[in-house]
């Protein structure tokens, strides 16, 4: 018989998400190494933060990212919200790409709006186990919300692809 998960090395664990999500945060910080230049190009609402904000924000939102996949794990989480989870992240690292490195904010578009659905599907499939993991989604869903509205205010105002 084998020990339930949140007995096993949490410690370990802890390391394996922050792991996947700092692969994640890596490839997305490859992807937009031109982001000063992608974003710079467009058009931007009045409302859009300076470039110089996305760093910070995107260290805490990571962090709690992780914590948030790890706490899930802790209660012995079912796949489909680590499905949902992993799924986000893809399409995460999509959205990132397509919109610095692809330089197509309608394919951005279409990515982030799967994310943000997938998102919230994490969050429901987390609150059946943790109101805790599925509360730690919040911040980030919030952020790609207005992530999302920036990215449709950029199609509205610029004549892109």
């Amino acid at each position: 018989m084998t020990a339930p998960t949140h007995r096993r090395n949490p410690w370990l664990m802890l390391a394996v998400f922050f792991g996947l999500v700092g692969t994640i945060a890596v490839l997305g910080t490859l992807a937009t190494m031109t982001a000063p230049n992608a974003y710079g190009r467009y058009l931007l609402p009045s409302w859009a933060p300076a470039p110089e904000a996305f760093g910070p924000v995107w260290i805490v939102l990571y962090v709690v990212l992780a914590f948030a996949g790890w706490t899930y794990w802790r209660t012995d989480g079912e796949n489909q919200g680590f499905a949902a989870y992993g799924i986000g992240l893809l399409f995460h690292l999509m959205w990132a790409s397509a919109f610095f490195a692809g330089g197509s904010a309608k394919i951005a578009c279409v990515a982030i709006v799967l994310l943000d659905f997938t998102i919230v599907v994490a969050i429901g499939l987390f609150y059946r186990r943790s109101r805790v993991a599925a509360l730690l989604l919040v911040p980030y869903l919030l952020w790609m919300l207005y992530t999302t509205a920036l990215n449709v205010a950029i199609l509205a105002l610029n004549d892109v692809t």
